[in-house]
């Protein structure tokens, strides 16, 4: 008899952290909308409490009981326990927004006097997060070009000896170059001491799970807005936080007090729509291949960014080969002109909705300059490699054929 084969991620979330004779047979998990949860005796409510609030530690193959769903909940484990499948994590932490899961694991690992390398460009919450917020709690927070080499990543931290996280978001957005991961990995693991090690987080929203798993590269934790690919029909908006156990329940003990906890709605949602992430961010990935073709051949369009295309550079286009196995669907691209110009192409098309966010089933174009990225100065805007002219594309799953006609007479428009 041969060899049992080892279940794909694919098959891995149909099964994993859901017992059917524990509901009464229900082929799917039920949503479990309750706040709180009862205990049989007083004792395990004892031990639960000190389990939640670190006074003990967990015992060999001891669960966490249920207490509130503050803390825990059945669709939260549920889904926490399938996500990591892709990733190959030991355990995940599932949050209210991707901002929840970004700001809660930072607080577990930031300090007054610590600092905070990140790559930058970078979402705007985020970077409203470390420009503004953390330098306020005496946190230093020192932003890096995206495709930084390990030479220049490593001369950055040696000129910051307080570095604790080096924060890496890849592609980043909205220019869409990759991160060197291991070169971080070893810049981290360089500059780490007994009791002070150097942390690598990554957001990886962009191309992941499917196209992208930064855990295998070195990076201690993998964070998710969950709203985007996860979800995948811009119904909900939650945050993932992924990387080994015994990190995710430090984190998860700063969700409790922080309250960044989910909702069961939330969880359940984005449970029924893992079945489909894959076949979703495939076809999502072979829909923008058709528009990135019409973008590199238009003469209306100067620039078009999008992971292992030749114009990123030699660079980017080794690190993508090296470091990811798909492109993923969202494109950013400069159309000839600024603003004005850019403008009258969001104007004109039709099929497409004007919207920030990504990763929904819906195609979604919006102007980063304006929109996503307004907070940030001009000049920050343009040191980061971005300027009016730019527009960004999510691609969704409508007809191809359809989305390559709507841009197409919306440029010729423009």
């Amino acid at each position: 008899m041969s060899e049992r084969r080892t279940p794909s991620p694919q098959t891995l979330i149909f099964e994993k952290g859901y017992e059917p004779q524990r509901s009464e047979g229900a082929a799917v998990p039920p949503l479990f909308r309750t706040s709180t949860f009862i205990f049989k005796k007083a004792v395990d409510g004892k031990r639960a409490f000190e389990l939640a609030y670190g006074l003990r530690q967990r015992e060999q193959g001891e669960s966490p009981a249920l207490i509130y769903t503050r803390v825990n909940n059945p669709n939260s484990e549920i889904l926490e326990d399938r996500v990591t499948a892709w990733d190959g994590a030991e355990a995940a932490a599932l949050f209210s927004s991707g901002m929840g899961a970004i700001s809660s694991t930072c607080l577990t690992l930031l300090r007054p006097g610590d600092t905070l390398l990140f790559s930058d460009p970078i979402y705007g919450g985020t970077e409203y997060l470390f420009r503004k917020l953390l330098p306020e709690f005496g946190i230093r927070t020192v932003p890096f070009p995206a495709g930084a080499t390990e030479a220049e990543l490593a001369a950055l931290a040696e000129a910051h000896p307080g570095t604790r996280v080096i924060y890496l978001e890849s592609p980043a957005n909205p220019t869409m170059e990759l991160c060197d991961v291991p070169a971080a990995r070893r810049v981290a693991d360089r500059r780490s001491r007994a009791g002070r090690p150097v942390t690598v987080l990554i957001d990886n929203t962009f191309l992941g799970p499917i196209f992208s798993r930064p855990l295998a590269l070195g990076a201690d934790v993998v964070l998710y807005s969950a709203t985007k690919f996860f979800g995948g029909h811009s119904d909900l908006v939650a945050g993932l936080a992924m990387g080994k156990a015994s990190f995710i329940n430090a984190v998860r003990a700063t969700r409790t007090i922080m309250g960044s906890m989910s909702d069961p709605d939330t969880a359940w949602l984005i449970t029924r729509s893992l079945g489909t992430l894959q076949l979703r961010m495939e076809q999502q990935q072979a829909n923008t291949a058709r528009l990135v073709e019409l973008l590199r051949n238009h003469a209306r369009v100067k620039r078009v960014y999008y992971p292992g295309l030749a114009e990123m550079g030699a660079r980017q286009v080794a690190l993508w080969k090296e470091q990811c196995s798909g492109a993923g669907s969202v494109v950013s691209f400069d159309v000839h002109g600024g603003e004005a110009e850019a403008y009258r192409v969001l104007d004109a098309v039709r099929h497409m909705r004007l919207a920030v966010s990504l990763g929904g089933i819906e195609t979604l174009i919006e102007h980063p300059w304006s929109m996503t990225h307004a907070d940030m100065t001009p000049e920050q805007k343009l040191h980061a490699g971005f300027g009016p002219a730019m527009i960004r594309l999510s691609v969704g799953l409508e007809d191809p054929a359809d989305l390559v006609d709507d841009l197409a007479r919306a440029l010729d428009a423009a």
